[in-house]
């Protein structure tokens, strides 16, 4: 179930900020680019002379760069709340973002979960209780909202510009069109429960573990008051790789029971769209 997730690469060209701010952090950096993630950023791991003082860069242009900047606000917002990644530098010129952030110690809980299966049951209780931490936040500190009807507008306009990658839906949704999946969403009655505070890709990459409990979350672009559902689904989806167990164990620790399985549907097919 392994695999490679990361690649080493020489340095790309670096605006002088970014370059100003890894200088100021160490003189020499060992570079790995990220190879999983449907961002369209790119992503690089660095790490000083010592194997330490671990950064992450991203960099993307046009709707990526639009990404990144959603992410950095997000992150200066979350920090009071959560542990997520400092922003280091920050650069945004001609359509084109960079961002550096430092890292969060210990393993994504995919890699936890694909080494050491017997770990299985620990990790999904932890990451429950990490959820139910981010869903705790009070819903008037959010400035920001992605609720089912901004997220379906969104969606739509997207479909009209020809930005949907189609060939990346899941194995489920494997040969559909983007147009077959907005139909399949217009069947499902829209989420009717109070928003709260979700992270809005709440995936097994996107949260770090150390010690047996979670050490903080990545990739916070689209958080913001949304049905807790829209994170429920990402994670249960991603559980499915080691066991539907795991994904019965998650919904009970989240107080879900068997959990509501239209709303996972519903949030399945609209992340299928971004």
């Amino acid at each position: 179930m392994q695999e490679t997730r990361e690649v080493p690469c020489l340095a790309p060209a670096l605006p002088d900020g970014i370059a100003a701010a890894l200088r100021e952090r160490s003189s020499t950096w060992t570079w790995l680019q990220n190879t999983v993630g449907q961002s369209g950023s790119t992503v690089w791991r660095l790490t000083d002379v010592n194997g330490s003082n671990a950064h992450y860069l991203k960099c993307g242009t046009g709707e990526a760069a639009g990404a990144i900047h959603d992410e950095v606000v997000r992150l200066r917002w979350l920090a009071p709340f959560l542990p997520v990644p400092q922003v280091a530098a920050y650069e945004m010129a001609d359509s084109e973002a960079w961002l550096l952030m430092t890292a969060l110690p210990g393993e994504t809980a995919w890699q936890l979960l694909a080494a050491h299966p017997e770990q299985a049951e620990a990790v999904v209780d932890a990451v429950a209780a990490f959820l139910r931490q981010v869903h705790a936040i009070a819903p008037e500190s959010s400035p920001f909202s992605a609720t089912a009807p901004e997220r379906l507008a969104l969606a739509r306009a997207r479909i009209a510009a020809n930005l949907v990658d189609e060939a990346d839906f899941d194995e489920e949704r494997a040969g559909w069109s983007a147009a077959q999946v907005w139909d399949a969403l217009q069947a499902l009655p829209l989420p009717s429960a109070p928003a709260v505070v979700t992270h809005g890709d709440f995936s097994l990459d996107n949260i770090l573990i150390a010690g047996g409990a979670v050490t903080g979350c990545i990739d916070v672009g689209r958080a913001g008051l949304a049905d807790r559902y829209q994170d429920i689904a990402i994670l249960w989806n991603g559980l499915g790789e080691f066991g539907a167990g795991l994904q019965a164990r998650l919904l009970v620790a989240l107080g879900e029971g068997e959990g509501d399985r239209t709303r996972i549907d519903f949030h399945l097919l609209l992340d299928e769209l971004f």
